[in-house]
């Protein structure tokens, strides 16, 4: 299961990558506010920073909502990088983007998937990555790994290349029980993805070990 890591930090970004595991980028307009970073040109040239950091790809949402003009924004995040995927709304007009963007080889990921028929219409049209949100299902008492569950048998039925990209990850048991289920990508928060590393068995172990030295080195 690759890890992509959903924000626009950078420095969280940077930890992420260093740690070795970090496969890619999800961002969002609601991201890059909370980082400050506001106007076109500013969001232009942060897209372009993520891509000097990571190796994979990189998630860009359009604003548009209209065919026309998800178009001219997509083609532009596209041309920015390789790196860049363009993320398109689970819409009507998304959806005929999604499929002029597969059929000129630029990579989309489909964004706001809350039904397994979403996620069907999005991998008819050709998407790269289909994102269904399993922590906001969560939130309204709707189990959301169910979801990952309905749409990994759907797309295995029918050879489906379109990759799932299990997303509103919230804890660590999210990323395991979407990796149990064969989610492609899990992204999420640094601190899911740092929740992996521990147990307090390790910790206890550790600390045993590191006094048991600290004795045998005295002597």
């Amino acid at each position: 299961m690759k890890f992509f890591i959903d924000t626009a930090n950078l420095q969280q970004i940077k930890e992420a990558q260093d740690l070795g595991v970090l496969d890619g980028v999800t961002t969002n307009p609601s991201l890059m506010a909370k980082e400050g970073i506001t106007g076109q040109d500013n969001i232009i040239n942060h897209y372009k920073a993520i891509c000097d950091i990571v190796e994979g790809d990189v998630s860009a949402e359009v604003i548009a909502t209209d065919f026309d003009n998800i178009i001219k924004e997509g083609e532009a995040l596209a041309k920015l990088n390789d790196k860049i995927v363009v993320k398109v709304p689970m819409i009507k007009e998304g959806v005929k983007a999604i499929k002029y963007f597969s059929s000129n080889g630029i990579k989309t990921n489909c964004t706001l998937v809350f039904s397994s028929g979403q996620a069907l219409l999005a991998a008819k049209a050709g998407a790269t990555y289909v994102s269904p949100f399993l922590g906001r299902l969560d939130d309204i008492s709707t189990d959301g790994l169910s979801l990952i569950e309905d749409i990994r048998l759907i797309y295995d039925n029918y050879g489906y290349e379109t990759q799932i990209l299990a997303a509103s990850i919230r804890h660590v048991m999210h990323i395991v029980e979407c990796a149990k289920i064969g989610a492609d990508v899990m992204t999420g928060p640094l601190s899911a993805i740092l929740g992996l590393l521990k147990h307090p068995l390790t910790d206890n172990g550790l600390a045993q070990f590191l006094a048991d030295h600290a004795k045998a080195a005295g002597k």
